[in-house]
């Protein structure tokens, strides 16, 4: 055994971990989930018992950037803390993290059988391991655009046929920045959905802050992302 900030992990956590005693977890949506975060050093320190799907397919230390959908702009995101705050509450769990968010994808773009949506099948099924959950931040290229009137019905065919390809999971979704107005309205279809959709929960972005852009989380507010996104996956999960 040894000891890691988190808690006690086996030394046999690492990417060369049988793929079945993996819990992994599928990451969907736009650039807040993809990450733009600034990449610090201690960003690209490895975490025991921590791993990611890479773009190769193959399972490696789990790093920032996690995602490479724009690999000149990706950056820090939520999923690493997430993983260790998920892990923290069972240490010796191998936590996987499976990238297949696109920034800028609307909501459409997610359709089923369209390539986004067949690219994250694919990569979970290839992943192995036990998937235990959804992560989901999406909506802002949708209120951009004023499709935000339909879009909790339209999220639900998309998850709806997502959790009948990859596996019926809890599925965790965020709320867009506050930050910027033009937001609000997709927020609140969000918010409603553990209301309308089953094994859903919603994650306040409340006193999380933009980059200069208006667009983005930081890091430091990505990073608290994931550590409330942990804490509303545990309570959907249970005794997991």
């Amino acid at each position: 055994m040894t000891m890691t900030r988190f808690g006690f992990v086996s030394l046999l956590a690492s990417p060369l971990l049988a793929q079945s005693s993996r819990d992994v977890f599928l990451l969907a949506g736009q650039s807040n989930m993809a990450g733009r975060g600034v990449v610090e050093a201690a960003d690209k320190l490895a975490w025991p018992g921590i791993s990611v799907f890479t773009k190769a397919k193959v399972w490696a230390p789990a790093v920032d950037p996690l995602h490479f959908d724009k690999p000149e702009i990706a950056g820090v995101g939520l999923g690493r803390t997430f993983a260790a705050t998920v892990q923290k509450h069972s240490p010796m769990k191998e936590i996987g993290l499976i990238p297949a968010a696109m920034g800028g994808s609307s909501l459409q773009e997610w359709s089923p059988a369209g390539p986004l949506f067949t690219n994250a099948v694919e990569r979970t099924k290839a992943a192995g391991g036990r998937l235990r959950g959804i992560l989901w931040h999406q909506g802002e290229a949708d209120a951009v655009a004023g499709l935000e009137s339909t879009y909790a019905e339209r999220w639900m065919v998309v998850m709806t046929a997502l959790r009948e390809a990859v596996g019926d999971v809890p599925v965790v979704v965020g709320e867009l920045g506050r930050f910027n107005a033009k937001y609000a309205a997709v927020s609140e279809q969000l918010a409603l959905l553990p209301v309308r959709y089953p094994r859903t929960a919603f994650v306040s972005a409340g006193g999380l802050q933009a980059k200069a852009d208006g667009v983005h989380f930081d890091a430091p507010s990505l990073k608290e992302f994931g550590r409330r996104y942990a804490h509303a996956w545990l309570m959907l999960a249970g005794n997991w």
